[in-house]
């Protein structure tokens, strides 16, 4: 007994010190770092200013609003997309053909992020394959620019996102009993009350697991909105950035960190309660 013991601390080891060492401690530095004013005459201090800046601000906070906005809207779209895609490969599809369209879905995660997006500037830039396709098939008489706007922010932020989704669709989809889609039509459903009254109520642990994947994803999305949605795209992992990186304003960008590690946290609880579900129900699916 000892023996197994033992061996289970070993095996838990590299993770404890893994979510120790990379999650906690740099957490709470961060949440130290947000509270200290400096002054290089009167020396540092300890205090709210940092939060206070946010507030009395308004491109600060109104920037994160149009983040979490959007970040919910992404989800919203992410989830129509992704739900129809995931019922038929879970409940339809069967043999090779639900093996090649579960690889199709994971095949643009073979290259990095950055390479992604760069593929949809490629296909929406002015000079770009939509732009001069549509000049040769005659619907457009100028190149049209699809870049830089909160359109192309959110397919490319949808298509980033949209294995998050269905993998966790998929997941709770499989184990629904099609016998009961049949007895909700034997009794005179249609497909909308079908879905409805049956599908979606049984996928709902999988929705939320997936929609609080996809929202945190594009909540702390920085290349996307970056590349996609221009330098007015108004993202707030961009001032976090700017605060670090550009002013070396790191108590600052630490309180803006902090702050949107809270504002994401109260927005996926509200989430659970909403919905009905509990963190421990939306892990076990």
């Amino acid at each position: 007994m000892k023996a197994k013991t033992l061996g289970f601390y070993l095996l838990l080891l590299p993770f404890v010190l893994w979510f120790v060492l990379l999650i906690v401690l740099p957490h709470l530095q961060m949440v130290e770092l947000s509270f200290i004013k400096r002054d290089y005459m009167a020396g540092d201090s300890h205090g709210w200013y940092q939060y206070q800046q946010f507030f009395s601000e308004p491109l600060y906070w109104r920037t994160l609003l149009r983040t979490v906005w959007m970040s919910l809207l992404a989800t919203l779209i992410t989830l129509l997309v992704s739900f129809p895609v995931a019922f038929y490969i879970a409940k339809v599809a069967k043999g090779k053909t639900k093996r090649l369209l579960l690889l199709s879905c994971l095949l643009p995660f073979w290259v990095s992020e950055l390479v992604r997006t760069y593929g949809w500037m490629i296909l929406l830039r002015e000079s770009g394959v939509i732009s001069q396709g549509l000049m040769a098939l005659g619907l457009s008489e100028q190149p049209i620019e699809f870049l830089y706007n909160d359109v192309s922010m959110l397919v490319g932020l949808v298509y980033t996102s949209m294995l998050f989704m269905v993998v966790p669709l998929v997941s709770t989809l499989e184990g629904l009993d099609q016998s009961l889609i049949e007895a909700g039509y034997d009794l005179g459903g249609n497909g909308w009350n079908v879905t409805r009254s049956i599908v979606v109520p049984y996928a709902m642990p999988g929705i939320v697991s997936g929609c609080i994947m996809v929202f945190m994803l594009c909540l702390g999305n920085y290349l996307t909105p970056r590349l996609l949605g221009g330098k007015d795209s108004l993202w707030f992992t961009e001032q976090i950035f700017t605060q670090f990186i550009t002013r070396f304003n790191w108590e600052l960008g630490a309180a803006f960190g902090v702050i949107l590690l809270l504002v994401s946290s109260l927005v996926v609880a509200l989430g659970l309660k909403l919905s009905g579900q509990s963190f421990s129900r939306t892990l076990g699916r």
